[in-house]
């Protein structure tokens, strides 16, 4: 078994913004299962708390996550074949967690972002990204397939040509060009990520949790529904929102000029 040093995950547990910390930079935060299971923990845990609503997800020493463990890697091709799916298996529960979680995740990137880092990154609702962080499908360079929904998430992002670049020669691409294609929302400035992403995580928190929550379901469901079906599940929302206490206040507030004061 690899001696490489665990990522430490940190949950600070607050409210009405959690936010859960990679914190391993002797590998620049890598993960592996124990690290999955600690972050699908947290997220499941903000979600299911009321107070909250937000949730920030960032990482130690100026960089968000390196992926896997490469050592440990190295060291699950000595094991076995159904321990090998235990640890995807814990991978993708985490990416599921993150993508079921009712409240805005938003995920906070100095230096970039590679392997199942990427996938981390890119399964939150909302990314901020310093300028010149680069982000990198690694897997082929070390005779891998890629994992945790990258293929999924890229995908549904940009061109087909491009996701074949990224996957086959694992060349890294800038923050910049995925905030031109609308994958990064937020470029700021080296070393100000995490401040940028406090601030936006902030306003989210303000926001309506119940509404917020309808809002990613239906996002998630657009992909696989037809237009009949998206527009069934958007008037369902909408019909069973206009009677609710969010959008009392929030009708109320546009009518008498004022901020929405949603709770929590």
């Amino acid at each position: 078994m690899s001696d490489a040093p665990e990522t430490r995950i940190h949950d600070d547990g607050a409210a009405p913004v959690r936010r859960i910390t990679l914190d391993g930079p002797a590998t620049r935060n890598s993960i592996s299962a124990p690290a999955y299971r600690a972050i699908q923990a947290a997220v499941i845990d903000a979600g299911n708390d009321p107070a909250v609503r937000a949730v920030l997800i960032a990482g130690e020493g100026g960089f968000f996550s390196s992926g896997g463990n490469v050592a440990r890697l190295k060291a699950s091709a000595e094991g076995t074949l159904s321990e090998a799916t235990a640890n995807t298996d814990a991978l993708g529960a985490m990416i599921k967690a993150v993508r079921a979680c009712p409240v805005p995740v938003v995920a906070a990137v100095e230096g970039g972002a590679a392997g199942a880092g990427l996938s981390l990154m890119l399964a939150c609702d909302m990314v901020v990204a310093a300028a010149g962080a680069k982000f990198t499908v690694a897997y082929v360079k070390i005779g891998l397939t890629p994992d945790g929904g990258v293929t999924h998430f890229l995908s549904a992002a940009l061109p087909r040509q491009l996701v074949t670049e990224l996957c086959l020669l694992g060349r890294p691409i800038l923050a910049e060009r995925l905030a031109e294609a609308g994958v990064v929302n937020l470029l700021a400035a080296p070393g100000d990520a995490l401040d940028e992403a406090v601030t936006l995580a902030a306003r989210l928190a303000e926001g309506p949790r119940g509404a917020m929550a309808r809002i990613k379901a239906e996002i998630a469901a657009a992909g696989r529904n037809d237009l009949a079906a998206q527009l069934d599940l958007e008037a369902e929302g909408i019909n069973t929102a206009r009677f609710g206490p969010e959008a009392r206040e929030g009708l109320a507030a546009f009518l008498e000029k004022r901020r929405p004061e949603f709770g929590g």
